[in-house]
């Protein structure tokens, strides 16, 4: 495998979120690339769920610090950071007190405060990309699963396409059966807008209020290959995935499922 470095961008983790396909997934997949060769740091929301000092978390003063600007309103982002045993992978998290509670035990915040979710999305990207930017890591790939994540390949198309750590590195979205019901903050495209998307930019949105599908398909529009990572995703999603003829990975085999994607990874 010739992939230096991998990016992984995630909606949860699993051990510091509870168990599940995607959770499992986002902590599996990232340790097998870890184990074929390539540097591999991922990113995740700080859910009040998790126990940081079970887990270990801590911050990282020097990547903290910066406010972002979501509707005219500072967040400040704080980075916390963990290493999962026994790779040692480092995995980061995305922290703030507006958009994640304190010793939360009721569920994620994407479930029990989804009237924020359109903001937690905008904030969630914008800060992983940002703590990148200073770390100055080039990735060779950017993967990015669950809708959490559905921003950043817009982000990076259009926003960081510039920047060292982004300019060269291929964008692979993940489908996953993670769909959420209903739709998100009616003023969602606005506050895009505010952050300097042009409208064409915004097309896959077009139909306001946004919900899952229309999400889901920016991502897609925006990525340079599309992985079908568990049964279950979405069919509206992978027939349009496989239409837009991007690369396209249909779900790879429990008995090779790293492998296979490695060598997805490398074709790009």
């Amino acid at each position: 495998m010739d992939v230096k470095k991998v990016l992984y961008i995630s909606q949860e983790i699993h051990p510091y979120v509870p168990a599940n396909a995607i959770s499992n997934l986002c902590c599996e997949l990232p340790r097998s690339i870890h184990e074929k060769g390539s540097e591999v740091r991922t990113f995740m929301p700080r859910y009040g769920i998790i126990n940081e000092r079970r887990n270990q978390l801590h911050e990282v003063i020097r990547l903290s610090g910066m406010n972002i600007i979501i509707d005219d309103t500072d967040h400040p982002l704080i980075i916390k950071v963990a290493t999962m045993q026994p790779t040692r992978m480092q995995v980061y998290f995305m922290d703030n007190d507006d958009y994640f509670e304190r010793h939360s035990s009721k569920g994620l915040e994407t479930a029990t405060h989804a009237d924020d979710n359109d903001e937690r999305s905008i904030f969630f990207v914008r800060g992983a990309v940002e703590t990148v930017k200073k770390l100055r890591w080039d990735a060779s790939v950017v993967h990015c699963t669950g809708w959490i994540t559905a921003l950043a390949p817009l982000y990076l198309k259009h926003k960081y396409n510039g920047d060292p750590s982004f300019r060269t590195g291929k964008i692979v979205v993940s489908l996953v059966p993670d769909a959420f019901e209903g739709t998100l903050d009616e003023r969602f495209v606005e506050k895009l807008r505010m952050e300097g998307f042009e409208p064409g930019q915004l097309e896959a949105l077009a139909q306001a209020p946004v919900d899952y599908l229309a999400l889901m398909r920016i991502a897609i529009d925006n990525a340079d290959a599309i992985v079908e990572a568990l049964p279950g995703a979405h069919p509206d999603l992978v027939e349009y995935a496989r239409a837009s003829g991007k690369p396209f990975l249909a779900c790879p085999s429990a008995e090779n499922y790293a492998g296979e994607v490695a060598d997805f990874y490398a074709s790009l």
